[in-house]
């Protein structure tokens, strides 16, 4: 994907939400990586609570060779595990539970049995009172504690069947004393970064303070999206917002702390809040989560994902549906479906319209909400922004236009970090110096890729001078010839 590279073939994507997909066991080669691709894969994501080093850099150089093959840019986001509470082994890998029973939690390593387990967490064994609520995979098993001691919590069992190891522990309602940054991520964070992923996603944030020190370890080598995957965090929503560069609603561990039927209301909420503030959000777990298993999804499941969208989300994400699934490609298909069926919908294009961020009394905010209603009385076949910080062409994409916007960067890291917004086709072009010749390499861009076609008009932002950051000042439409 070099910056004089001119031949451009980009893949036609009917929507404008895109599409996160996970890699994994079942989509880490090369060949699968290009298949997801082609099939409508825009952003891939790396989990790094599973794989290697080597196995995580192995995938970045699998993307970055299709991308110099398809000469388009994609973006990369390293997801750490963060401070993900879990129980130790048990001596039979599984044990029956039953409610009513004694349940030890205890800080010795031995493996458990059906009376006791490990809890590697004394920081957890403080924080908890008798009274306290302990939820443990998933919430499948309910506990309720009894008595704490110095380094045990007895517990009685409240629901839950079976246990099994290494299971994940949730504590609803309690800010836990516990570093965002763990050793095994910041190990990971430097891997992340010295392999150049675009983004880094911090779990279980709790509070400010926690991106704080993780923007300091990244300096600028790479994005920063937090993922709201704890209630405590809803309490600083707009802090966490303001400190981060994209968000991620992390529907997983979210939904076993808060009630069910917060869930909707909550995503609701942050997907606003965050389009408000013109950065990429993303709407992610259990998507499609039957299709890890079966060719199709469940009624609920499309219409989940097609909520996601009308919602305005900037991405949807596929999780073990493509890292581990039976059906990487189908799940991606069908998302694919999902999403231009919905952008397709009349109701969604006046939802989008109408829920339209207020501009501010800027001039930037003024041309692209301006660019914005030209684009659309006029029918324009694209939206194109000149950018080098990718400030104006997030602006462009918080409007949440109906037609692509074609984004000329020279600087690739732009290009590619662009690729999770809404809406945004990033190109990465040599250095323009003039609105003139901006206007002529859009045109040639945007006939290039197919975007548009003689005769079609563009409707082109830029900051004149050229080379001013963040500084949109002109508008101007041009015909395609």
């Amino acid at each position: 994907m070099t910056a004089h590279s001119h031949q451009f073939s980009l893949l036609p994507r009917h929507r404008n939400t895109k599409i996160v997909a996970t890699l994994g066991p079942a989509s880490g080669t090369p060949e699968e990586i290009e298949t997801l691709f082609r099939t409508g894969a825009d952003i891939f994501r790396l989990n790094f609570s599973h794989g290697t080093h080597d196995e995580h850099r192995e995938r970045v150089a699998a993307i970055r060779h299709v991308e110099s093959q398809y000469g388009q840019p994609i973006a990369i986001i390293a997801d750490l595990q963060g401070p993900k509470l879990r129980i130790g082994r048990f001596a039979a890998g599984v044990v029956g539970l039953q409610a009513g029973q004694a349940l030890r939690l205890d800080t010795d390593p031995k493996p458990g049995d059906a009376t006791r387990v490990q809890l590697p967490h004394p920081e957890l064994i403080q924080a908890l009172m008798p009274g306290s609520e302990i939820l443990l995979d998933d919430g499948r098993v309910r506990l309720r504690v009894t008595r704490q001691g110095n380094d045990h919590l007895d517990t009685t069992v409240v629901s839950g069947l079976a246990l099994s190891d290494r299971k994940g522990v949730n504590v609803p309602g309690v800010v836990l004393p516990l570093v965002a940054l763990t050793p095994k991520d910041r190990a990971d964070l430097t891997a992340a970064l010295s392999f150049g992923v675009d983004w880094i996603a911090l779990s279980f944030v709790q509070r400010p303070a926690d991106v704080i020190e993780a923007r300091q370890l990244i300096g600028d080598r790479a994005a920063l999206i937090v993922k709201l995957e704890k209630p405590q965090a809803l309490e600083h929503l707009d802090a966490l917002i303001e400190l981060s560069d994209g968000v991620m609603v992390a529907r997983g561990d979210l939904g076993v702390e808060l009630p069910p039927e917060e869930v909707p209301v909550v995503q609701r909420r942050i997907v606003a809040a965050v389009r408000q503030a013109g950065k990429p959000v993303i709407v992610a777990t259990q998507m499609l989560e039957s299709m890890i298993s079966a060719p199709a999804p469940t009624r609920a499941e499309a219409s989940d994902v097609a909520t996601a969208v009308y919602e305005g989300a900037d991405a949807v994400m596929l999780s073990a549906e493509t890292a581990s699934g039976a059906y990487p490609v189908e799940a991606v298909e069908i998302m694919n479906r999902i999403a231009a069926r919905i952008e397709r919908d009349p109701f969604y294009r006046r939802t989008m319209n109408a829920e339209a961020p207020v501009p501010e009394a800027n001039t930037s905010d003024a041309i692209t909400a301006a660019a914005n209603q030209v684009a659309r009385t006029i029918g324009a076949a694209a939206i194109t922004t000149f950018t080098s910080s990718g400030s104006t062409t997030l602006r462009a994409s918080r409007e949440r236009p109906a037609m692509p916007i074609l984004c000329l960067t020279a600087i690739p890291a732009t290009a590619r970090r662009l690729m999770l917004s809404y809406g945004v086709r990033s190109i990465v072009t040599p250095d323009i110096h003039s609105f003139g010749q901006m206007v002529e390499v859009a045109a040639r861009m945007a006939r290039s890729t197919g975007i548009a076609r003689v005769g079609d008009r563009l409707v082109v932002t830029a900051g004149v001078p050229f080379g001013t950051p963040g500084n949109t000042n002109t508008l101007r439409i041009s015909v395609v010839d």
